[in-house]
């Protein structure tokens, strides 16, 4: 990874599109682990989480790790799920952060020079253009070791740096167990 000690560093983290790629390769990112491991790599200014949560339920499983984020150093970003009923009529969750990660990043280009997306979704590619245009050098990580790969091709293009999660596991991730049988905190479905 190419990262120098004196530069000013944002993580913006896709909460439902890092799940996703994490679950693809079968890791549980631990959060702890990933902030040392940036706040070691530069001067480490802002680290973004975004998701959405379903507000309407007593419990939301996402709510705990929402939770001991924004007590652990992430600025979290949240919104609530709109609740929709699928063609089968099961009731069911969508949530798009896009415009807020989007917005944020956009605004706080000014004031780094490397911006670490944790996102393979391939809508963010002129995003990423517009950043590196104001002078930002931009690395994604995401995954091209899962089946389909995790990142979208124009994406990763676009990238100054492209850091598969597969590669970085054992400096962000839980150690991996044997079986995947106990439950993990689940985001809920995006658009």
């Amino acid at each position: 990874m190419a990262f120098y000690k004196d530069e000013r560093l944002a993580l913006f983290i896709d909460g439902a599109n890092l799940y996703s790629a994490a679950r693809a390769l079968s890791l549980e990112v631990d959060f702890r682990k990933l902030l040392k491991e940036f706040q070691g790599r530069g001067r480490l200014l802002r680290a973004n989480y975004y998701t959405a949560i379903v507000e309407s339920d007593d419990y939301s499983p996402i709510r705990p790790l929402v939770d001991w984020l924004a007590y652990n150093g992430f600025n979290v970003v949240k919104k609530p799920a709109r609740e929709f009923t699928d063609r089968e009529g099961r009731k069911r969750h969508r949530g798009n952060m896009d415009i807020e990660l989007a917005t944020d990043m956009l605004e706080t280009a000014a004031h780094v020079d490397h911006i670490v997306l944790f996102s393979g979704n391939g809508d963010f590619r002129r995003l990423v253009e517009a950043v590196k245009a104001r002078g930002v050098r931009v690395s994604i990580v995401s995954t091209t070791a899962s089946s389909p790969p995790m990142v979208a091709d124009e994406l990763r293009r676009e990238a100054d740096v492209f850091i598969d999660l597969e590669d970085i596991a054992d400096l962000i991730a839980r150690p991996r167990r044997e079986t995947q049988d106990s439950p993990t905190l689940d985001e809920d479905d995006e658009d």
